[in-house]
């Protein structure tokens, strides 16, 4: 289990990594940090989506397990997983309506928490500034 731990934790740890250089490469080509960090993430979200499409991405996490939940990596591959697996389906009715089977839950739990957090946020600021 040990060994399990630390290779989860270094896979993991080399997404980060990855998208840590990505961010300072985009720095380096000139962009604002903003526009760093969405390219980052843009380019982490595609580089998961065709590793899944190649099957790379379950082979890795077969080994990796929890290292490959890396949040947007990890996002990109539920959402594109089912997609490809039920394409055969057809567009409409398989890959699109089944791409969110597993990341669809996520969003709108995250949605609504934002949502709840923003208000409780809004109802308790006055108190909280003065």
């Amino acid at each position: 289990m040990g060994r399990d731990c630390a290779w989860a934790f270094a896979v993991g740890g080399g997404i980060c990594r990855l998208g840590e250089a990505l961010r300072t490469g985009y720095l380096a080509a000139g962009h604002t940090l903003t526009d760093a960090a969405a390219l980052t993430s843009v380019t982490l979200v595609a580089l998961s989506a065709a590793a899944t499409a190649l099957g790379w991405y379950q082979k890795l996490a077969a080994r990796a397990g929890a290292g490959t939940l890396v949040p947007i990596t990890g996002f990109a591959n539920a959402v594109v997983s089912p997609a490809i697996e039920f394409k055969a389906e057809g567009l409409v009715t398989g890959a699109a309506a089944r791409m969110f089977t597993i990341a669809g839950p996520v969003l709108v739990y995250g949605a609504v928490a934002s949502a709840l957090w923003g208000a409780v946020w809004y109802l308790l600021r006055p108190w909280v500034a003065a």
